[in-house]
């Protein structure tokens, strides 16, 4: 990774901070884009944050323009920013599923598109995170589940649309991180932190070095043959079809 140059959005927390910080270990440059960004220190001219809402376009392109302007180039996109509302599908409010979709899948395609621009003719990485529910259905996450699946058919189609220009697309789905978003959630009742390690045949929840580990490898040059894949951290989640 040393010299090369990296968008990480919701990189101010869980797991994107952690991807950013095993960028800059390995030599990296990043750009945080993330709603909290001001509370970063971006000291040691490794990182710069900006402020971004990957729902508007306008500032996707800018989270992108400033990797370029202040470090020269930009040679992939990690895309962490997300968002986790449970409810009811038979009461959820138009406009809950509206952000849902819109945080987890059209700013993931904005973004995609204004990194993709920059890397045009000189190659590079995208990795989307996902989550285990683009393949496994949740109660009381329609519209999580169904942006998240979304997001893995987007990971397909731009990998082989921009296969040609050496931009490689690909996801990674993580089962349940131990990150604030999900400490949250098992306090608010959402989810059973016992059952959750029950049901996971690893017997624990992931780590963001988890995510982190995947994460790099994907963008590596070991990765260079990868593309339009999905990986899934999730400690045998998907692979357990017992009771």
């Amino acid at each position: 990774m040393e010299g090369k140059v990296y968008v990480v959005t919701g990189g101010a927390s869980g797991i994107g901070a952690e991807i950013c910080a095993r960028f800059v270990a390995g030599g990296a440059r990043v750009v945080i884009a993330d709603l909290q960004a001001d509370g970063i220190d971006p000291s040691g001219g490794a990182v710069v944050s900006v402020a971004c809402d990957i729902t508007r376009p306008e500032e996707c392109e800018a989270a992108a323009r400033t990797a370029v302007e202040r470090f020269t180039r930009l040679d992939g996109l990690v895309n962490c920013a997300g968002i986790s509302r449970p409810h009811e599908s038979i009461s959820l409010p138009p406009a809950d599923w509206a952000r849902m979709v819109d945080v987890q899948l059209n700013g993931a395609f904005y973004m995609a598109q204004a990194c993709a621009q920059r890397m045009w003719d000189s190659g590079g990485s995208i990795v989307f995170i996902t989550s285990t529910n683009a393949e496994a259905a949740f109660p009381r996450r329609a519209a999580y589940c169904s942006a998240k699946a979304g997001v893995a058919m987007l990971t397909k189609v731009l990998a082989i649309e921009w296969a040609h220009q050496g931009i490689r697309v690909n996801a990674v789905g993580p089962a349940y991180v131990a990150t604030e978003m999900t400490k949250r959630n098992i306090a608010a009742g959402n989810v059973s932190e016992a059952q959750i390690k029950a049901r996971i045949p690893l017997g624990r929840l992931a780590r963001p070095a988890d995510v982190a580990d995947a994460v790099s490898f994907l963008m590596d040059d070991q990765a260079s043959f990868i593309t339009g894949q999905s990986l899934y951290v999730d400690g045998g989640w998907l692979a357990y079809g017992y009771f």
